[in-house]
């Protein structure tokens, strides 16, 4: 048996975007049956909320639409290069940060705006809710479960990164 694929979602305090974008493609993979097939996780760039819950905003936008997240923040941290096959970050800051942590090409190429699997907007970046009302939460969960549900379905097409 092989081992699964693993995926690390990334934005700033690892308490908005990836977590629910953890959430979302544990949500759409458990769905196709296929959840065996993956190892999912989420940081941030920095260290202001780690051992915490996702935002308060965040769980319950999420528990509007049936999806439990079930995460503690953490730091990106170099190791998570050789701990990950793909590092999916939510904006141009958090991808720049990350890249910080490493000149090797191998890492580098694990690194990708996860808005590119955004399959009804150009968009390269996922908006951070943090600062805005209810409807920002709401925008960020359309755009991470369309674009989610789309990597999830371009890994098991075989359509690798």
């Amino acid at each position: 048996m092989s081992q699964p694929t693993r995926i690390l979602f990334v934005c700033l305090g690892n308490i908005c975007r990836s977590p629910l974008a953890e959430g979302l493609f544990l949500h759409h993979a458990s769905q196709a049956g296929v959840q065996h097939l993956f190892e999912v996780d989420s940081a941030g760039t920095n260290g202001l909320h780690v051992g915490e819950d996702p935002d308060p905003r965040t769980r319950r936008n999420a528990a509007k639409h049936g999806i439990e997240l079930n995460h503690k923040g953490r730091k990106f941290e170099k190791a998570d290069f050789d701990n990950w096959d793909y590092i999916l970050v939510m904006d141009k800051q958090n991808q720049h940060t990350v890249r910080t942590y490493t000149n090797d090409d191998l890492h580098l190429t694990k690194i990708h705006l996860l808005r590119n699997w955004d399959p009804i907007s150009e968009a390269q970046e996922v908006p951070d809710p943090w600062y805005g009302g209810e409807e920002g939460f709401e925008q960020v969960f359309q755009i991470l479960h369309r674009s989610t549900e789309n990597l999830l379905r371009q890994l098991l097409k075989g359509h690798i990164l």
